[in-house]
């Protein structure tokens, strides 16, 4: 059932009128339904829903994809994620508004974002791990590579920012 909503999803993508350079909906439909798969998987994990879309706009804002910042602000906005919080992720390290358990969740994004400047050294790992059992850590890299990878797909498709 899943697989064919990925693939209702993805045909009925192929039909619109995107403002980019290419509907790679339509042009490469088998890639974008294993990628639907794993964006429904991400969404299922125990990983908080605030903190999912705090984590996508942060790498969005890292990568400079104002298509999928803008998707993923409105989008924390309808989760009630306060604007203070939105507003101050770029300063989330001095910041009061998130608790440690978010800043580290934060930080591990910033370093697999920038994983050749950065790295996850073993002391990443385990401040991670003080707050995430291992299958919430893995969840945590599957959410943060699935952000990378709609960033630099929608980058690559010249996508904009809608208003």
């Amino acid at each position: 059932m899943s697989k064919l909503i990925s693939k209702g999803i993805v045909k009925a993508a192929s039909f619109l009128n995107m403002k980019n350079r290419i509907n790679y909906f339509k042009a490469a439909p088998e890639a974008l339904e294993k990628i639907m798969e794993l964006e429904k998987y991400a969404k299922k994990t125990a990983i908080d829903k605030k903190l999912r879309e705090l984590i996508k706009i942060r790498v969005s804002q890292i990568n400079g994809c104002s298509y999928c910042l803008n998707m993923h602000t409105k989008e924390a906005k309808k989760l009630n994620v306060s604007d203070e919080q939105i507003d101050h992720l770029t300063a989330w390290k001095e910041s009061d508004r998130y608790s440690e358990k978010e800043k580290i969740a934060l930080e591990l994004a910033e370093n697999i974002t920038l994983i050749s400047e950065k790295g996850v050294n073993d002391d990443l790992y385990e401040r991670v791990r003080e707050h995430y059992d291992e299958k919430e850590y893995v969840d945590l890299v599957i959410i943060i590579n699935q952000i990378n990878m709609w960033n630099r797909l929608s980058i690559s498709m010249g996508n904009k920012a809608n208003s």
